[in-house]
């Protein structure tokens, strides 16, 4: 077995076991514990939504908005698409209901992460910054763990932010509008090389602009996207029109009632519904990672809470409405066409159901993997920066260069192992943060 291969298979046994049980049943126990912390704050979001909408005073670098925009950007990715179809092809139909309920808890953990951030916040000369490793460091009084936490950060956004979603930008564009129709014969590599660096080019000059200007290309680029993906969904939904009750019902029975699936895998479809579907509703939506809270604590805001509510919708739109409304596609689209739930690939399974708008179909899909692919990529690089900014504020010029290169590199080069290398700083991030989390949840509590 060559060296890449075993290397590959080490890094996802180690992503499995990082992202195995323990990891899953830490992280719903830690949003059923929020949410009753709270005081089940999830029962404001409309009120949430409407403040996302509203200007507001006081000190910080951006707009609440804009710092919203930018959170959803990181979080809304490729995974709200292929990575649904991906748990159904694996969990059935019921995965759905779990991750959408998954995403209904998680916007408690949403909200203490934000809210933690504001109050532990500082100002240096670069302005307002805060984040998990702030509140890990002043909160708990832990600065090693705080650094820690900024390094798996640091790291992570170089390959969750950076190289696995340029991989997917990039390989989509290429691939639909140099070997359309035809992907058996390959994507040409100057294809590949000329969209990467394309892709680099302009996330580069987006991100020396700073948040303010990765703030503002987002608060464009993030609500013309959902639009537009939403669009599509919705197109395909009226066309399975007839199919959308047997769907509902389908994901209802598979995630509620295991006996009705039949037969003697009753039991195990039931746990593969549920397993699946949370882990996609908390890699999607990433309550948890803290990584939302880090663009958070730049807002302009004097209060903690206001903020933190408005960065709770981020979760709402991303898991309960974005992902809900793809599960729902994929769905109907197996009941209008059961041989579909034969894919095993979460991408083939897409493009099917998006196939049902023509040759359109694939068009749309394609420009909404490479918007979200792209938003992706701006997004958590404020994530990595004020990481790299915590760990040594000279580091900061140089961590930009290596994300860029880490942009055109991954559009470019295989990424599986960095996938699996993605997964587990994801975990290793999750640990100090909800750490920090329940042992100051006493703070939400007072002021929820």
């Amino acid at each position: 077995m060559p060296i890449f291969e075993k290397i590959t298979r080490a890094i996802d046994r180690a992503a499995a076991f990082v992202w195995g049980p323990p990891m899953l049943i830490l992280l719903v126990a830690t949003h059923l514990f929020l949410t009753v912390r709270t005081g089940f704050v999830q029962r404001r979001i409309f009120h949430a939504i409407r403040l996302s909408v509203k200007k507001s005073g006081g000190n910080g670098e951006v707009s609440p908005l804009s710092a919203l925009a930018t959170s959803l950007a990181a979080t809304i990715g490729t995974g709200n698409i292929i990575g649904v179809a991906a748990s159904i092809s694996l969990g059935g139909a019921g995965a759905v209901f779990w991750c959408w309920l998954t995403g209904i808890f998680a916007m408690a953990t949403k909200y203490g992460e934000t809210f933690l951030a504001i109050v532990f916040r500082v100002r240096t000369p670069t302005g307002l910054v805060g984040g998990p490793m702030y509140t890990i460091e002043r909160g708990l009084g832990a600065p090693r763990l705080a650094k820690a936490y900024a390094l798996f950060c640091a790291l992570a956004a170089l390959a969750i932010g950076a190289a696995t979603q340029s991989n997917s930008m990039v390989s989509a564009i290429a691939e639909e509008f140099f070997a359309p129709g035809n992907p058996a014969s390959g994507t040409p590599r100057l294809a590949l090389i000329v969209t990467a660096a394309a892709t680099a080019l302009v996330a580069g000059l987006i991100i020396i602009g700073g948040l303010k200007k990765i703030g503002a290309v987002c608060t464009l680029l993030v609500p013309l996207m959902a639009v537009f993906y939403a669009g599509g969904c919705f197109a395909v939904l009226f066309l399975n029109r007839a199919f959308l009750l047997p769907a509902l019902r389908q994901i209802v029975v598979s995630a509620l009632n295991p006996r009705a699936i039949g037969g003697g895998f009753a039991g195990g479809a039931f746990i593969a519904a549920m397993r699946y579907g949370v882990s996609r509703g908390l890699f999607s939506n990433e309550s948890g990672l803290g990584s939302a809270a880090i663009t958070a604590a730049s807002a302009k805001t004097d209060s903690p809470g206001r903020q933190a509510l408005i960065t709770m919708t981020a979760t709402f739109w991303d898991t309960v409405v974005v992902c809900a409304l793809t599960g729902l596609c994929l769905v109907s689209e197996i009941a209008r066409n059961p041989d579909a739930a034969a894919y095993t690939d979460g991408a083939r399974l897409t493009f099917a159901a998006f196939s049902r708008l023509g040759t359109l179909g694939p068009k749309v899909l394609t420009a909404a993997l490479a918007a979200f692919a792209f938003s992706t990529i701006i997004g958590w690089y404020i994530n990595g920066e004020r990481a790299s900014e915590y760990l040594n504020r000279k580091s900061v010029p140089a961590y930009r260069l290596i994300y860029i290169a880490a942009v055109f590199l991954g559009g470019i080069l295989p990424v599986s192992a960095v996938w699996g290398i993605a997964d587990c700083l994801n975990g290793a991030m999750a640990v100090p943060n909800i750490a920090s989390l329940v042992l100051l949840s006493g703070v939400l509590a007072k002021k929820a």
